[in-house]
């Protein structure tokens, strides 16, 4: 009974862990807000930025699960290109390793004692009314889970493995082997993060084993080895739902690390002399000749550390080695994740914006002219969906057509949000009257390219309405609404025109003031045919209702595009 009881006091013990964990990362992401967001999304072309980026978001919110999913809703969304999400993963991986270290010490020092005192304060915190108060009262009470169930897996696992003796007689069955054993334990460290979803969990009963004296550290360093390719599958997970760059984003994760664990199992004895190296040249006992029936402080204390630097040095080089190799990682995974048949391969992420704000205020403009630019192409293309929608007869198709249109409204939010970001930090700096103006003009261009998305969602909806009550839209009707689309085409081909060239240099939107009209008279005379039509007994009221929503929102998209060109020719 006391033997049973211990078991579920060491499984509370690793949920008590795994809880506190988890809330102090999600309180820390609280705390944060959409600034991670932002600092991720705001990448730059070097790849070295992007790993420290990745680096200090996973140092921070403690944990690379979250920052690998991040990464891939990133690059579901298209904001972040794959290699750039590569750049990110490698340096998430490094930031995992702080999680090691604070394990090391969990274990080392018994802080523990000041766990409780500390959940006094962290409760006075999360019972105020202001939410970063209780955000951080949130990470306090976090922390201090986490170490109280570092402590109790210490305790119950002490008494628990206290028969060492039939402990080792039944491990002897593993750790025979040799280099067998080594990948026998690089299997089970890596079945156990699966299981758990938990890298430092397993983290944790590695060198609660490795310190207990029942595996040497050889075979912890093979458990830390597959830890590093079990901890991949939360990415996998991630991505099962995403888009092929998504997937491929995943994968590039797991290609990265099952590289780094084989060439380290090719270097296996001389990398682990290498830590025993270092654990030595700072007073410490070579954690590969300890004596695993000796509860030494100083042993004990060279296996922890030993652990956690080998989990640091094995991603550091890593990432080092293959930080070169990334267009290589990005061609493997591609061919690895083949774009499904029928699927387009379609990439939405920043194109001219590719990091922080440039020296001049003027230079980072033109970067952003240039992504409204690539926005309102992309808002065309997104256009093209709406003719193939209203004109497909066929449901499926439709429906594929249909998923599309709400793809490019969700894509036309995030960008607006990005630019419009890029642009508040634009601001900050000294700015001319005339950049004030350029700013102010871009606000409002950006807002009407997210509607243009918004009115793509809409007609979609509407046909599914008129889909659902099993409406047609007979040979005339679609010749009108098609000579609707080409007007509206007009327009859209007369802001581009504008869109492309200096803001300054807008004097002239006569073409698009044209177009305007034309759409007006065209929506006027659909309208009055509608009213007369109606009358005709052969004249289906109900798909008539759905003909002219789909007019209006037409209509609707030629008032967002003649106010593009208009904001354009309030800078002069």
């Amino acid at each position: 009974m006391h033997i049973v009881l211990l078991i579920f006091t060491l499984i509370g013990a690793l949920g008590m862990f795994l809880y506190g964990m988890t809330l102090m990362s999600e309180s820390l992401q609280k705390v944060a807000g959409d600034r991670l967001r932002s600092f991720l999304a705001a990448m730059t072309s070097n790849p070295f930025k992007r790993v420290i980026t990745g680096t200090a978001i996973t140092a921070l919110v403690q944990s690379s699960s979250a920052t690998t999913i991040m990464v891939v809703s990133f690059v579901n969304a298209g904001l972040l290109s794959l290699a750039n999400a590569i750049g990110v993963i490698m340096g998430a991986n490094i930031g995992t390793t702080l999680t090691a270290w604070i394990t090391a010490l969990g274990f080392s020092v018994d802080i523990a004692v000041f766990s409780v005192p500390l959940m006094a304060l962290g409760f006075l915190l999360a019972s105020s009314k202001k939410t970063m108060n209780k955000n951080i009262g949130g990470f306090i009470i976090g922390f201090s889970i986490m170490f109280l169930g570092l402590s109790f897996m210490k305790s119950s696992a002490g008494e628990l493995l206290s028969d060492k003796e039939a402990i080792m007689s039944f491990l002897s069955h593993f750790t025979g082997y040799r280099f067998g054993s080594v990948l026998i334990f690089l299997a089970v460290g890596a079945i156990l993060t699966v299981v758990l979803q938990a890298s430092s969990a397993t983290m944790a009963i590695t060198m609660l084993l490795a310190t207990s004296g029942l595996i040497g550290f050889d075979l912890a360093a093979a458990m830390v080895l597959g830890e590093n390719i079990g901890t991949t599958i939360t990415a996998n997970m991630a991505a099962s739902v995403g888009n092929t760059s998504a997937k491929r984003a995943a994968r590039a994760h797991t290609l990265f690390n099952v590289f780094g664990v084989v060439w380290v199992l090719v270097l296996f004895h001389p990398f682990l002399r290498l830590i025993g190296l270092i654990m030595t040249s700072v007073g410490l006992p070579d954690p590969l000749s300890a004596d695993l029936t000796s509860a030494d402080v100083q042993t004990q204390t060279s296996l922890l550390y030993g652990i956690a630097t080998l989990h640091t040095l094995f991603n550091i080089t890593n990432t080092l080695i293959l930080i070169w190799f990334v267009p290589v990682i990005v061609k493997i995974v591609t061919w690895m994740v083949k774009t499904p048949e029928g699927e387009d391969e379609e990439v939405f992420r920043l194109k001219y914006i590719s990091g922080g704000i440039l020296d001049t205020a003027e230079l980072s403009l033109d970067e952003a002219r240039q992504e409204i630019t690539y926005f309102a192409e992309l808002c065309q293309k997104g256009y093209g969906y709406i003719r193939q929608a209203i004109n497909e007869q066929d449901p499926d198709r439709f429906a594929e057509l249909n998923k599309k249109l709400v793809k490019y409204e969700e894509i036309t939010d995030k960008i607006e949000y990005e630019i419009a970001a890029y642009l508040g930090e634009v601001s900050r700096g000294q700015l001319s009257e005339s950049s004030e103006k350029m700013i102010k003009a871009m606000y409002k261009i950006i807002g009407e390219l997210e509607s243009l998305g918004d009115s793509g969602e809409a007609i979609g909806r509407i046909l599914q309405r008129k889909n659902a009550h099993e409406k047609v839209f007979d040979e005339d009707m679609l010749s009108r609404l098609n000579l609707m689309l080409d007007t509206v085409q007009t327009a859209y081909d007369a802001m581009l025109e504008n869109l492309r060239r200096p803001y300054a240099e807008v004097n002239d939107i006569s073409e698009a003031l044209s177009a305007e009209d034309a759409i007006d008279a065209c929506r006027n005379r659909l309208r009055e045919e509608h009213i007369a039509n109606i009358e005709n007994e052969n004249y289906n009221y109900q798909t008539g209702v759905y003909y002219m929503d789909v007019v209006a929102e037409l209509e609707r998209i030629g008032d967002f595009i003649i106010n593009v060109s208009q904001a354009e020719e309030m800078v002069k």
